[in-house]
């Protein structure tokens, strides 16, 4: 009887008949599938808001050529395309910083798990790295790339007496 009156709320009514727990009569429950689809994620979500170039400090005119992204949230109960999304992006673990290039087929991407993730521009207070200082650079979790210099040994000069 309650799913009678579930189907009743949906416009579904006698579509099928209620025999114990199962369906009669439906063959594939079609309205379900129209409930979790891609199609039903309103436009306004991938439309760009004006004032997330100031909060975010990017600017239009000349963006950034590398994302620095990090999972933030959980992907535990959210739908199958977020999670393929998260896994297909390197994001499986939290926390994790990867670099993912500013391109339209990335940030389309992006945009349907934003509010899983942070997006950060990838900063360089020390100019690009070398070949020998690419080894020794670590990336910090302000989206910065860091040169970590090493000193090198001094020869020593010969004191004569």
């Amino acid at each position: 009887m309650a799913a009678a009156a579930g189907r009743a709320g949906l416009g579904l009514a006698g579509t099928g008949k209620v025999l114990g727990n199962s369906m009669e009569g439906m063959a594939s429950p079609v309205w379900v599938r129209c409930l979790f689809t891609r199609s039903n994620i309103p436009d306004s979500v991938f439309q760009p808001r004006p004032g997330d170039h100031e909060k975010y400090g990017g600017n239009p005119e000349e963006p950034h050529k590398i994302h620095v992204i990090t999972r933030i949230k959980s992907v535990i109960g959210r739908p199958y395309w977020e999670k393929k999304i998260i896994r297909d992006l390197g994001l499986d673990k939290a926390h994790q910083p990867r670099l993912h290039k500013n391109i339209p087929s990335v940030n389309s991407r992006l945009k349907v798990v934003k509010h899983l993730i942070r997006i950060q521009p990838l900063k360089l207070p020390h100019g690009l790295p070398t070949e020998e200082e690419l080894s020794s650079t670590f990336l910090t979790s302000r989206g910065e790339l860091i040169i970590k210099k090493r000193l090198k040994p001094v020869e020593q000069k010969k004191i004569e007496a």
